[in-house]
């Protein structure tokens, strides 16, 4: 049930790079025309890299591992026809033949399936303030400790409770590295305030860090690995300034009673109300840098293995 396009299976029989990237963003992310120009953008980063990008989504029933051009343009322009998956429902749009854009949990899943061990997103999806009372904790996280994907992104969207969220992450084992820093990145932001106790300075040694933990397996390590980029300089956003937008964001969440897998969206949309467009620069500028940086992690790794 496994669709794989032919430039990435033949990138993977060569043991040549390549690196996932979801479609949620696509559909559910950013408005169209701007998603589709974000998408062909974060293929282009990865290619410019010398790897090869595997856009993942359920197209018509089948979990496909590289869309191609007219797939891409199908979600970017799909609105509400194109469901949105987590690992749980990948199999149910599978046997109903459905149309379905791959959140972080559910393009790991897949990605790992077709033996490709470098993912890009913009973040991950984390524990929800207020979980105490909600249970509100993102699949995401389960995810990724039990599927051996490296996961580059910007650390948890900052709409999240990050303190709980990197708590999860290491009770469940996951190894989590900033990326020439020593700090978890807040999303929009370069700093949390949440320090690391790993970092690495170049895609070489992130490579390598990966490469340990792969052969750690034996040894019951079987998850994934969390690589954080700090947003580019020069669209990060102040802390305190998004705190503050986030709480606006959060009671307008309240006041419309927006619960489950709506919160992320509303309120993803809310911080762009919230901060005049500017979050959405942020979030662009993120995506277009890990798929980037991916694309250097998933070369070095493959010189690694040569």
């Amino acid at each position: 049930m496994l669709r794989i396009s032919d430039e990435v299976a033949t990138a993977l029989d060569e043991g040549r790079p390549v690196v996932a990237l979801e479609s949620t963003l696509i559909s559910h992310g950013l408005p169209y025309p701007q998603n589709l120009a974000v998408a062909q953008a974060l293929e282009g980063e990865v290619r410019a890299t010398g790897a090869v990008p595997a856009t993942v989504g359920v197209v018509r029933g089948e979990p496909t591992v590289g869309l191609v051009a007219a797939d891409i343009e199908r979600f970017a322009t799909g609105g509400g026809h194109i469901r949105k998956l987590t690992r749980r429902d990948v199999g149910i749009a599978a046997a109903q033949g459905a149309d379905g854009a791959t959140t972080v949990a559910a393009t790991m899943a897949i990605a790992a399936a077709a033996g490709v061990p470098v993912f890009a997103t913009g973040g991950i999806g984390g524990v929800h303030r207020g979980a105490e009372r909600t249970w509100d904790v993102s699949a995401d996280l389960a995810e990724l400790a039990r599927t051996p994907v490296l996961v580059v992104c910007a650390g948890a969207k900052a709409i999240l409770d990050l303190p709980a969220t990197l708590e999860y992450l290491e009770t469940m084992g996951v190894p989590v590295v900033g990326m020439g820093t020593g700090e978890f990145p807040a999303f929009y932001s370069a700093s949390s305030g949440l320090p690391l106790t790993a970092r690495a300075d170049t895609p070489a040694e992130a490579a390598r860090i990966w490469q340990a933990q792969r052969a750690l397996v034996a040894m019951a390590a079987p998850g994934g690995m969390l690589l954080c980029v700090p947003p580019p300089a020069e669209v990060a956003l102040p802390r305190d300034e998004v705190e503050e937008a986030i709480g606006r964001a959060l009671a307008r969440a309240e006041e419309a009673w927006v619960r489950g897998p709506a919160v992320t969206p509303f309120l993803l949309a809310a911080m762009a109300e919230e901060t005049h467009g500017e979050s959405v620069d942020t979030n662009v500028a993120l995506l277009q840098q890990n798929a980037r940086v991916a694309g250097q992690v998933a070369c070095a790794l493959s010189e690694l293995l040569s």
